[in-house]
């Protein structure tokens, strides 16, 4: 890395938190790219929670509305069929982001054919083109280290990226995971999107110490950033996975997050006026202050125009079972 983030040793924990928009800086075709990426998460997420009202979604759904720019900053420097993403319950972004297989993930939460797996995993069971999640806490970051060494010893060159949230820090076995990634000398990145809650419950409330010293206590170079800022994130994960990808050393990179809609659908307790405050620091309204207002508006007509497609198909399309 270079600039502010020179290197501080094995177990130093790195702090990013800038006042000035990175946004403003860089080139507007980069910054046109990563605002279509998180436009096109949000309009997806409300999507699905329009469906699962109108009752056209089974089961449950947990949306990453207002988290959107860490999928689209990290997301974005790995190798799409070589790197590997594990993910979480809140995964939609995530698997937008790798793959960009809007038709694939809107027919798998609905139930039908031509789904991710079939219309059978749904919204939170994943597994195509080097993406896997589960709605288990915290148990897809051994899988992931495990994979991050298979990858290793093929020589492959990928990094596994693995996205935790700060409510999984409450499973043992995370810490089994990075201490193996550090011993071992392991190519993973891990991702904790800290949303400040765990479900309904703060997180002062469940998590004791600090995020970041939980990664150097085993010896793993870290970097928190507390920022909705897109280009930020970028600029930060790209050189946490470059360091990871020429080192085959484990990462953590905590990103200060907050999710704007409840932890599925209807169970809020948070103030309002908490969401309201958060709501100023709105990734996808802090990259559009640096777009040309036409640019903008044609990547949001190309989006919406794209989502009726692909909504129009999946409604067209047969329930899994039927045939």
């Amino acid at each position: 890395m270079s600039g502010t983030d020179t290197a501080l040793g094995p177990a130093a924990a790195r702090q990013h938190s800038h006042s000035a928009p990175a946004a403003a800086s860089v080139s507007e075709p980069r910054l046109s790219l990563l605002y279509e990426r998180m436009f096109l998460i949000r309009r997806f997420e409300e999507t699905l929670l329009e469906l699962f009202s109108a009752g056209k979604i089974a089961g449950t759904t947990h949306t990453c509305i207002g988290q959107e720019a860490n999928a689209a900053g990290v997301v974005s420097h790995l190798v799409h069929g070589r790197d590997v993403v594990f993910s979480n319950h809140r995964c939609h972004g995530h698997y937008l982001a790798l793959t960009d297989d809007v038709d694939g993930l809107l027919r798998e939460v609905m139930g039908k054919e031509g789904g991710v797996c079939g219309g059978r995993g749904g919204s939170q069971h994943l597994c195509n083109d080097g993406f896997y999640s589960n709605g288990i806490l915290g148990s897809t970051v051994p899988v992931a280290t495990g994979i991050a060494l298979a990858e290793r010893e093929r020589g492959s060159g990928a990094v596994t990226v693995a996205f935790l949230g700060d409510g999984t820090l409450g499973q043992g076995v995370v810490y089994e995971s990075l201490n193996i990634a550090s011993l071992w000398g392991l190519p993973i990145l891990f991702v904790v999107e800290n949303n400040f809650y765990a479900q309904s419950t703060p997180t002062r409330l469940e998590l004791a110490g600090s995020i970041t010293g939980r990664g150097s206590a085993f010896g793993i170079e870290t970097a928190h950033l507390a920022t909705t800022d897109v280009v930020e994130i970028e600029r930060v994960a790209g050189g946490a996975i470059a360091e990871v990808r020429s080192t085959d050393r484990p990462f953590l990179l905590v990103l200060d997050t907050y999710r704007f809609s409840p932890h599925s659908k209807g169970d809020d307790v948070r103030d309002p006026a908490e969401i309201e405050e958060a709501r100023t620091r709105d990734p996808l309204v802090l990259a559009a202050a640096f777009l040309p207002a036409s640019g903008r508006l044609a990547i949001e007509a190309a989006v919406e125009a794209r989502l009726s497609d692909a909504l129009r198909a999946a409604e067209s399309a047969l329930p899994v079972g039927t045939r």
